[in-house]
């Protein structure tokens, strides 16, 4: 990784774990990445996006996480945010199956995009386990350091913040997740979205009404899950 102050990441969470980033392992991806570029690799996110997700929600603003696996790996889908894809990109199904959990959940009618951004200006952070991958390859940089810099924000987080939500669908996610303490945040569960096992009771889990419930309760503003129609979206 390139030096601590050249390191593009939203300031609160660079003071929180920007520290992590100078770690060998950080240098051997920050390699890595740089080696499979020069052999003609696409990379998804671009570089520019890869913090997106810090960059969208600060350290202090997060209210609930959403926790994801790795970026889409299909031409101009990933931007950063996990299971968000920028307007005009087909709504992938897992996506599509959020929005009709939404739907079933709060009526909110299915939108016309699939960018998640205006959530994560409202304090979702939407976080994948690994930031990058390689075009047509899913999973194609596990297992090269990302997971234990994530491991570490979600850390951070759940050690010094209070009452936040933890969304998580699926095994992984669930795993990744063990190092939140249930007695200070709240920690919803339920299998992954995708069309392999949303049936499972990813639909009907009524996680969005839940959350709300809980930043209510907890004199928070609830998120409005509704998305601006994609002529009105801000980016």
């Amino acid at each position: 990784m390139p030096d601590n102050d050249n390191i593009k990441l939203e300031p609160s969470w660079k003071a929180k774990v920007g520290d992590w980033l100078q770690r060998p392992e950080m240098r051997e991806l920050s390699a890595f990445l740089r080696q499979r570029k020069q052999a003609g690799a696409h990379i998804f996110p671009p570089g520019p996006q890869i913090f997106a997700a810090f960059d969208a929600t600060p350290f202090e603003e997060v209210k609930v996480v959403i926790l994801g696996q790795d970026p889409y790996h299909g031409a101009g889908q990933a931007h950063g945010l996990c299971f968000s894809v920028l307007p005009g990109i087909p709504v992938p199904p897992s996506l599509d199956n959020i929005f009709k959990e939404i739907n079933s959940d709060l009526g909110i009618p299915r939108p016309d995009h699939g960018c998640l951004l205006p959530w994560a200006r409202q304090g979702v952070l939407l976080l994948n386990a690994v930031l990058t991958v390689e075009e047509g390859r899913a999973g194609a940089h596990q297992g090269k350091g990302w997971e234990g810099f994530t491991d570490h924000a979600i850390e951070t987080l759940a050690r010094e913040r209070e009452d936040i939500v933890f969304l998580l669908w699926g095994s992984y996610a669930q795993a990744k997740g063990k190092v939140i303490d249930a007695r200070r945040h709240r920690v919803l569960r339920a299998p992954h979205p995708s069309p392999l096992s949303a049936h499972r009771g990813f639909l009907g889990c009524q996680h969005f009404s839940s959350t709300n419930q809980f930043l209510a309760q907890k004199g928070k503003t609830p998120i409005d899950w509704r998305l601006p129609p994609r002529a009105d979206l801000k980016l």
